[in-house]
Formats: C-alpha cells, sequence, structure tokens
C-alpha cells in the first residue's frame, strides 16, 4: 500500500484598508483606492444630480465629484461637522482610466491591516437582502465588532458612473 502525503501550503495575505464610519458602523475600502483624505470643503450643487451626489469641489485645480455615502447606502442625512471627511477615491470605469471622486464620510478611523482569514468573502451574510449588496466586498471580523469592507467601483450602477463622469469634463 502506497501512502501519499499532501502538504498543503497555505499562504495568508493582508489586506491594508482605510477604515471610517457611517451611522456609528464600521466600514473598510482598499487603501489602494485611497488618494487622500480631505476636511470638508465648499461644495458646489449640480441642478438634477441624484441626491447622493451633492456636487463638485475644486481641489488644488481639479474638478472633483462628490458623492454622500451615507444617502448612497440609504442612511439618514445629517450635517456635517468638523469630523466629517471626504475621502477622494480612484474609481475605474469599465477599464478607463482612474478618475478620483470625493466621498463624504462621517469619520475616519484608521488604516487596518487585515489577513484573509479574518475576512468572510461569502454571501451568506446577505442572505434575504431586499436591495443589491454586490458593491460588500466582504465583511472583516474585528474584535468587539464586524467591519463591511466596500468595492467602491461596485456601488454605482453605469448610469451613475457616466452622470459622475461628465462632471470631470
Amino acid at each position: 500500500m502506497i501512502i501519499t502525503q499532501v502538504v498543503c501550503e497555505v499562504t495568508m495575505s493582508e489586506f491594508k484598508l482605510l477604515t471610517f464610519l457611517l451611522d456609528d458602523e464600521s466600514y473598510g475600502i482598499p487603501i489602494t483606492k485611497v488618494k487622500e483624505i480631505i476636511g470638508m470643503l465648499a461644495i458646489t450643487k449640480i441642478p438634477h444630480a441624484p441626491k447622493f451626489l451633492k456636487g463638485i469641489i475644486n481641489l488644488r485645480g481639479s474638478v472633483i465629484p462628490v458623492v454622500d455615502l451615507r444617502l448612497k447606502l440609504g442612511l439618514e442625512e445629517i450635517g456635517y461637522n468638523d469630523k466629517t471627511c471626504i475621502l477622494i477615491v480612484n474609481i475605474n470605469e469599465d477599464g478607463a482610466k482612474e478618475k478620483p471622486i470625493g466621498v463624504i464620510v462621517d469619520v475616519v478611523s484608521e488604516v487596518l491591516t487585515m489577513m484573509s482569514e479574518d475576512i468572510d468573502n461569502s454571501t451568506n451574510w446577505n442572505r434575504g437582502a431586499s436591495k443589491d449588496t454586490d458593491y460588500i466586498q466582504g465583511i472583516g471580523k474585528l474584535q468587539d465588532k464586524n467591519l463591511i469592507i466596500l468595492d467602491i467601483e461596485k456601488m454605482f450602477s453605469s448610469h451613475e458612473l457616466v452622470s459622475i463622469a461628465e462632471m470631470h469634463a
């Protein structure tokens, strides 16, 4: 009888995430998508834009569309304060050149390194969800809470991405 021993090498991947709060819940996006973090600036409103698309900002001569992530996720709109930040993130529309957009969050928490084993990428947690949740990349398991990891590019429909892209023109 021949016994074959198979040794599997498991490599653990690290993920660096920028974490932030919305409505006292923790969220994260891959740090590779974040260009910079800025405080609130004056936002120029755009007529007839979707409610979550707050307008545009002028950042060092560049026009950047700004999205309120609370509104995009269907959360209650609140006033901005001194902890409110705009994350400048890069999104890639259908393989095109990456373009920056501003994403308003309640407060930035920290840059967190997570191991792949601490992230649940299954879809078991969203069974029965009434809305599309493809934009949730996974759920990070922290000591005393969960971290909702977002895929920023999947948060927007192709129609919304076109509207956002038009603001760059």
